[in-house]
């Protein structure tokens, strides 16, 4: 903890912050794009798209769920994305999923997660449409198959999401589908045919 907090003290020392990029963030955010990923701490989104300031608005939870729509009570998740696409305007939403992830895996082994009621809660969002991956032994443990078929899930919740579903039609929203191997750094694209692949740079 000291080491964070020394490096956020020096924080300001160490950025020019009487830059006029800096300046500009003061007067508002006009990001290009919503990134959904998990709140795992070795997934860094801005490290991984190399993104400035301003330029992504992130939405991080374990497991980079996306709750239904109609799921009852407040959900911040639901706010984000209402934000990011009726305020900010975002066109573009990607939903990252990564390799050796603690929240699929512990839907793959069936933990029991009786003393964490709100990590069972949250994840059972997603076990249904993970249950034809989740019998049987896990030979992987970087569970690809099971964060990919992960994020294809949450992208078609996004789809139902009457904010999303009008712009998704008209063409004014897309969205992408990404898998992030943590120990390659190699980020794998959602295609067309239902495929993730590694495109070159």
């Amino acid at each position: 903890m000291k080491a964070l907090l020394d490096r956020a003290r020096s924080f300001k020392r160490l950025v020019e912050f009487e830059s006029g990029e800096y300046q500009k963030l003061a007067e508002g955010q006009y990001p290009e794009a919503l990134f959904i990923t998990c709140a795992d701490s070795r997934v860094i989104p801005t490290l991984i798209t190399g993104a400035r300031p301003g330029e992504i608005f992130e939405l991080r939870n374990a497991g980079n769920i996306v709750p239904p729509h109609e799921r009852p009570g407040a959900s911040g998740e639901a706010a984000t994305i209402e934000y990011a696409l009726e305020v900010l305007g975002v066109q573009d939403i990607i939903v990252c999923g990564h390799s050796h992830c603690g929240a699929m895996g512990a839907l793959k082994s069936g933990d029991d997660l009786s003393a964490l009621p709100g990590v069972d809660a949250w994840l059972n969002l997603a076990r249904p449409e993970l249950a034809p991956l989740l019998d049987g032994a896990c030979e992987d443990p970087s569970m690809p198959a099971v964060a990919q078929l992960n994020v294809v899930n949450q992208l078609a919740t996004l789809r139902s999401y009457p904010i999303a579903r009008p712009r998704i039609d008209s063409g004014r929203l897309r969205l992408h589908g990404w898998y992030y191997e943590v120990d390659t750094g190699q980020v794998h694209e959602l295609d067309e045919d239902g495929r993730f692949r590694v495109h070159a740079s």
